[in-house]
């Protein structure tokens, strides 16, 4: 059974920084493009970053640039997204999800919500002093 699973949210003052990660089991990241999505009370989901099949393609929100750092660990079988000089308005649950993604899109990834197949249950981030 395809499953994803964030960990490593919490509660961190402004200007602090998290880890969070995005455990599959039941599918080799290999063949997906991952993206990392947030929805903050009384907003729609938006796309915070996404990672290519292969690594090489990645893609952040304005947002997030320079601060966010999306990697992944093909041995491990995750993704992880380093937070970095987190501001209140980062509060949100962080969810990843995951899309087949074929060998010609191996470099490319997308951030639209509806685009993506499989949903893990999300992780609570908190920036608050």
């Amino acid at each position: 059974q395809l499953q994803l699973v964030e960990s490593g949210g919490g509660l961190v003052q402004p200007g602090g920084s998290l880890r969070l990660s995005c455990a599959a089991s039941g599918f080799t990241l290999d063949n997906y493009a991952i993206g990392w999505f947030r929805q903050a009370p009384g907003k729609d989901r938006e796309g915070v970053s996404c990672i290519s099949r292969n690594g090489g393609g990645t893609n952040y929100a304005d947002a997030v640039k320079g601060r966010f750092t999306i990697s992944k660990d093909n041995a491990k079988n995750t993704v992880y997204l380093q937070m970095n000089s987190l501001k209140p308005e980062d509060t949100a649950i962080y969810y990843c999800a995951a899309v087949p993604s074929s060998r010609l899109l191996q470099a490319m990834c997308i951030m639209t919500p509806a685009r993506y197949n499989y949903w893990g249950q999300g992780t609570q981030v908190t920036v608050s002093s």
